[in-house]
């Protein structure tokens, strides 16, 4: 059996943004970025892009769940990736985590409070 290797990556744009994908071949990918094949990318009115994470996998779904995984992370926890700083990546989630957590409360209890205004109609 034939593994094929996938890789995700992270791209640093020209305006200091990123872009994450994923790919079974960088060179190709890369190359394919900085020529602005598809007027419709991120990176087409971005580039020039370099790549500045790169990691490998022998199970596309794995490979697919980590880019959709670093999609949702906050541009701190990307650059702690990006930089190897392993150590920062639980504090970042409990974070976000945190955040996403009280605006939720937040959320709830402005809708009690919407609620209750209608209670009282």
């Amino acid at each position: 059996m034939i593994m094929k290797m996938m890789y995700v990556y992270i791209l640093e744009c020209a305006d200091g943004s990123y872009y994450t994908g994923v790919t079974n071949n960088t060179e190709i990918r890369l190359a394919q970025h900085n020529e602005g094949i598809d007027k419709n990318c991120y990176t087409y009115e971005r580039r020039p892009v370099k790549m500045v994470f790169c990691e490998w996998y022998t199970d596309p779904l794995q490979a697919i769940a980590f880019e959709k995984k670093i999609k949702g992370w906050t541009r701190k926890k990307k650059e702690a990736l990006i930089n190897e700083r392993w150590d920062l990546l639980p504090e970042l989630s409990k974070n976000k985590q945190g955040n996403a957590l009280l605006r939720q409360a937040q959320d709830d209890n402005a809708q009690k409070k919407k609620n209750k205004k209608y209670e009282n109609i």
